[in-house]
C-alpha cells in the first residue's frame, strides 16, 4: 500500500519549508494529489525519487551563494556577482544560478534557521547589489522600456531585480514600479503607450490571492490591444494559457524572448 505525505511531512523529509514543496508542485516538478478539501498529498516513493534526482552539482553553487547572501558585505557581494558574470558569460546565467539561493534563503527563514532580521538584511543586501549593477548597464537613448511590477499584495521584489538584470543586458530600458501598483493603473499606462513590455512577478506567497487571475487578465487585455507582450514570472499561480501573456520559470528563455522582442521594436 502506498504511503502518502502531507505538504509538511514532505517538507520535513526534504529539509525545506512547506512553501518550497508547494512551489515544486505548482511548477510541475513533482506530482501531487488533492484531497476533497484541497490539500496536497505526495506519494512517498515518488517524492524520494524526485529528491534524489534533484541533488546535483548546482546544489554546491546554491550553498556558496547562500553563504554570501548571509555573510558577505555589499562590496564583496557585487564582486562575486561580477566574477560570476565573467565565469558564466551572461547575466541571465548568473540569475539562473543565483535564483535557487534566494529561494533557499526564504526556506531557511521559514524553517527557523535564520532570523527575520537576517533574512531582511540579506535580501536588502542582494537587492542593492543587483540595482547597483543594473544601473551601471547602459541602454540606448530613447530605447523601448519595460515596466517591472509585483502582483498586488506581493512584497517579494528580488525576482524582479534579476529580471531587470536580464532586460538591461538585452538592451531594454526598465521602469521600476515594484510593490503595490494597482493592476488597473498598469493597464492604463499600457493603453497610453507608455511601455513596450510589462513584466509582472508573483511569488508563492500569492497562492492565497483570489484576485491574481483577474489582475493578470486586466493587464493582458490592455497588452493585447496595444500589441505589446506581457511577461509573467515567479512561482505564483498565474492563470494558464492567458492570451497575450508569456509565462517564464527560468531566466535564459526569458532573456532570449526579450532580446527577440527588442529587435522587433527597433526600426
Amino acid at each position: 500500500m502506498e504511503t502518502l505525505l502531507s505538504t509538511h511531512e514532505a517538507a520535513r523529509l526534504a529539509g525545506v519549508g512547506p512553501t518550497s514543496v508547494k512551489r515544486w508542485a505548482d511548477l510541475g516538478f513533482i506530482e501531487c494529489r488533492k484531497t476533497p478539501g484541497g490539500h496536497r498529498r505526495f506519494e512517498r516513493l515518488a517524492f524520494e525519487r524526485f529528491l534524489r534526482e534533484k541533488s546535483s552539482p548546482s546544489d554546491d553553487a546554491t550553498s556558496v551563494w547562500l553563504e554570501r547572501l548571509l555573510h558577505a558585505d555589499g562590496y564583496a557581494l557585487r564582486a562575486a556577482l561580477y566574477d560570476a558574470r565573467s565565469r558564466l558569460g551572461a547575466w541571465h546565467r548568473v540569475a539562473d544560478e543565483l535564483g535557487p539561493a534566494i529561494t533557499a534563503l526564504g526556506d531557511r527563514w521559514e524553517c527557523g534557521d535564520v532570523t527575520v532580521l537576517d533574512e531582511h538584511v540579506a535580501s536588502e543586501r542582494i537587492s542593492r547589489a543587483l540595482s547597483h549593477i543594473a544601473d551601471g548597464m547602459p541602454v540606448g537613448e530613447n530605447g523601448p522600456s519595460c515596466l517591472l511590477a509585483c502582483a498586488e499584495g506581493d512584497e517579494h521584489t528580488l525576482g524582479l531585480s534579476l529580471v531587470e538584470l536580464c532586460l538591461r543586458e538585452a538592451g531594454w530600458a526598465t521602469v521600476w514600479a515594484g510593490r503595490r501598483t494597482p493592476a488597473r493603473e498598469i493597464a492604463a499606462a499600457v493603453t497610453r503607450g507608455d511601455y513596450f513590455m510589462v513584466a509582472l512577478s508573483a511569488s508563492v506567497s500569492s497562492a492565497g490571492n483570489p484576485a491574481l487571475a483577474n489582475q493578470a487578465e486586466l493587464v493582458a487585455r490592455a497588452c493585447v490591444r496595444e500589441s505589446i507582450p506581457l511577461v509573467l514570472g515567479g512561482g505564483g499561480p498565474w492563470p494558464a494559457a492567458l492570451r497575450g501573456a508569456s509565462r517564464f520559470t527560468a531566466f535564459g528563455p526569458f532573456y532570449d524572448f526579450s532580446l527577440a522582442r527588442l529587435r522587433a521594436t527597433l526600426p
